[in-house]
């Protein structure tokens, strides 16, 4: 009988590192942008979607995009995002996960600020989202 909830106890453990390392989530650093790229080393997304570049500052709200890369569901590595709109050094970039929801085709980026199209994704009601600043 305690082997049995031993290993009970174990599978819990597991099950929950497990799903700490598939939850949604956005790994990224200050970077030099000069390229015209802003880079994510690792995103880890539920579904296929989208990773949003929006401008951002010191309150942290999410503005203009100004770029994207599409996701595949699951986890991602080295997601290039190609920048729309120029960007100085010591501007902050917020890296976001969108979904692929509720626009019209399928594959093309649909979102606007505020849209509900291809919007962001927000388990337990927060974005996932990394600022990182330009170099």
């Amino acid at each position: 009988m305690k082997i049995a909830a031993t290993i009970s106890a174990l599978a819990l453990v597991a099950g929950a590192a497990f799903a700490d390392n598939h939850a949604p989530m956005v790994m990224a650093s200050d970077q030099d942008v000069s390229n015209g790229i802003v880079s994510a080393e690792k995103v880890m997304a539920g579904e296929n979607g989208w990773l949003v570049v929006h401008r951002t500052d010191a309150e942290m709200k999410p503005g203009p995009v100004v770029g994207y890369a599409p996701l595949r569901g699951g986890e991602n590595t080295d997601v290039a995002a190609i920048l729309t709109e120029e960007v100085q050094p010591g501007e902050m970039l917020m890296l976001m996960i969108h979904s692929e929801a509720g626009g019209m085709t399928t594959g093309a980026f649909e979102y606007t600020l505020g849209a509900t199209e291809d919007g962001p994704i927000k388990p337990d009601g927060n974005l996932v989202m990394q600022v990182v600043t330009a170099k």
